[in-house]
């Protein structure tokens, strides 16, 4: 259950980009629980009836748009805002899809793709891809963050500092997060929700879905903090864990090789075992699979695995 919300947000007040000129939604003091409408991260461009030719027709003008911003009374450079998150209220519906340009292995897959997800927004069961398999979900918030100082309009899409697109999947119900304030008020804005994703989201998308957000917003004085920290409540991978991990690996004296090599042999795999397109074993990869940083010390070479998770294929 989410905690009853003080105010609510809704997505009439998005914005897509950074800019501490913009006008707050609301202002609230320190302790405030708010409830944000989220919109998905194409800003509701696909719908249930969508195809692969709506890939191709994208304005990216619209892409990652977050709902506030929201002034917190007596935040000011040096603080932290402490964000604890409530809980989420799916909507049932999403999307992922592959992006031309765009996602780890951009090079290699140069065709859109697209996949329509629909899942009980009230238990939450694992959603179908297909006849592949079925992913566990775990809604969280993509992008989460603050204003920074820097005058003007900057990009929603890199992650910041002051947090912004983060893809973070543990950002989820019971995490807390804090975030170091450059502007007075702080100005929180939150979007681009998922109903689940793996670690790296290594196609550029999770399962996309609009959805509301529940956070508490409150004030750590003078926390002098460098960049976003979080506190889990619990196991991070129990949705996962319990049929353990098919796993492939890249080895190269470059972290970011060794991680397309990684994902590039478990889209092999993928296709070898399960019989599926190699698009289809890449946007899944996506959606629950995850990039790990196995050995980082034993000089030259370093090792990245990737993770899929069994259970998938129950």
């Amino acid at each position: 259950m989410c905690k009853c919300a003080d105010y609510t947000i809704h997505s009439a007040h998005c914005h897509h980009g950074w800019d501490h000129s913009i006008p707050p939604a609301q202002t609230v003091a320190p302790g405030t629980t708010i409830e944000f409408e989220c919109v998905d991260s194409a800003a509701g461009q696909f719908n249930e009836n969508s195809t692969v030719a709506d890939v191709t027709a994208l304005d990216f003008s619209k892409i990652n748009p977050v709902t506030g911003p929201v002034f917190i009374d007596g935040a000011e450079p040096g603080d932290a805002v402490k964000i604890t998150l409530e809980g989420f209220k799916p909507s049932g519906f999403g999307w992922t899809a592959n992006i031309p340009g765009f996602g780890l292995l951009a090079d290699q897959f140069e065709d859109p793709a697209l996949h329509i997800w629909k899942y009980d927004p009230d238990t939450l069961a694992p959603s179908l891809f297909s006849k592949y398999g079925k992913v566990p979900l775990k809604p969280f918030a993509g992008t989460i963050g603050l204003a920074p100082a820097e005058p003007g309009l900057h990009s929603v899409v890199p992650p910041r500092r002051v947090g912004g697109n983060l893809d973070i999947r543990d950002l989820a119900a019971g995490t807390t997060l804090y975030l170091p304030v450059e502007v007075a008020g702080g100005l929180f804005s939150i979007g681009d929700t998922h109903a689940a994703q793996g670690d790296g989201e290594v196609c550029g998308t999770a399962i996309e879905s609009p959805m509301n957000a529940t956070v508490t917003l409150d004030l750590v004085k003078n926390a002098q903090l460098e960049t976003p920290h979080f506190t889990t409540p619990g196991p991070v991978t129990s949705h996962l864990d319990s049929k353990g991990y098919e796993c492939t690996t890249g080895i190269s004296n470059d972290l970011m090789t060794g991680a397309r090599d990684a994902v590039r042999r478990m889209v092999d795999w993928l296709c070898k075992t399960q019989g599926m397109s190699a698009v289809d074993a890449y946007m899944l990869c996506s959606v629950c699979g995850d990039l790990r940083i196995s050995e980082i010390v034993d000089q030259p070479n370093w090792v990245v695995s990737f993770y899929f998770p069994r259970i998938v294929f129950d």
